[in-house]
């Protein structure tokens, strides 16, 4: 289950960008993860200073 970013909170500062190792974030004015790509990782979710990142259901 790829994970979520929260339009409510994602401030578009990038940071998650960078570190996901697949590159299933993409950026607009709120950033989306393409669930196709996500692996999963967690790390997107660990590197976000907004906790804007949640495992997706």
């Amino acid at each position: 289950m790829a994970y979520k970013i929260s339009p409510d909170l994602c401030v578009a500062c990038g940071t998650c960008q960078g570190e996901c190792p697949s590159g299933a974030i993409k950026e607009g004015d709120v950033y989306s993860i393409d669930a196709d790509v996500c692996i999963d990782c967690g790390t997107c979710a660990d590197a976000c200073p907004m906790g804007a990142i949640a495992p997706g259901e």
